[in-house]
């Protein structure tokens, strides 16, 4: 006899609810929402499961290679699908909503997502801390430059290396004015730093990857005029 499962998951806790091919609850129970403790229910050799449900969210990704890994036959279903779907019980509990994916597992009534892989969920995290460092340094610039205007001081066209260097250059004769401006230019200072260090790493790892040739090798990467040659030499030195 086939069975199926539904988890409704929580940061917590997680509510597994087992039933059969005809729709029988079997088992009914709420563990902790660790990898060890869901294993140990859904692994039981009494269960020959067909199907496992479980609802995209902040846990599902690092549940659900748990679960890949052990063999189980789990799948991660669509959140916005499965919310509409369970949105018709009269009562929304967490035992229900486990029941209303069971049956779903059941009837083949989901939606299934692509699950990133590990390795695909650290590049993430490595483009995605990146770009808030970038995000964050650049709004420092910007304030520093509106408040200082205030006081006729303008900053100009300026590079990131010799930013520092020119607000000190217009404030040194207001030293009320530079010991306002000190702080952000060392949480800037200190920002840069760790963008540099984040972006180097992410370079070495786009000279590994088959899918990212070099500017050389990549015929769309070839410069076609005066303004591409000058870009794609920049580019070509950044990465080398």
């Amino acid at each position: 006899m086939d069975h199926f499962a539904g988890l409704d998951v929580s940061v917590k806790e997680t509510s597994v609810c087992i039933v059969d091919d005809t729709g029988k609850i079997v088992r009914e129970v709420k563990v902790a929402s660790e990898p060890e403790a869901l294993l140990a229910v859904l692994t039981n050799p009494v269960y020959h499961f067909k199907r496992i449900g479980l609802e995209a969210g902040p846990l599902s990704q690092w549940l659900y290679s748990a679960f890949a890994e052990a063999g189980l036959p789990v799948v991660c279903v669509e959140t916005r699908h499965m919310q509409a779907v369970l949105k018709a019980q009269i009562n929304k509990t967490d035992r229900n909503d486990a029941r209303g994916i069971a049956q779903m597992m059941r009837v083949g009534l989901y939606r299934p997502v692509h699950v990133k892989s590990l390795r695909s969920q650290k590049l993430r995290m490595l483009l995605t801390h990146r770009k808030l460092l970038q995000s964050k340094a650049i709004a420092i610039e910007n304030d520093l430059r509106g408040t200082l205007r205030n006081f006729g001081l303008k900053v100009g066209m300026v590079g990131t290396v010799k930013f520092e260097g020119r607000i000190k250059e217009l404030v040194e004769n207001l030293p009320d004015l530079a010991i306002l401006i000190e702080p952000l230019l060392i949480v800037r200072r200190a920002l840069r730093e760790q963008i540099v260090i984040l972006h180097r790493r992410l370079l070495v790892i786009v000279r590994d990857d088959a899918v990212c040739p070099a500017p050389d090798d990549d015929p769309r990467c070839r410069p076609r005029g005066g303004a591409d040659l000058s870009r794609h030499r920049r580019c070509a030195r950044s990465l080398s």
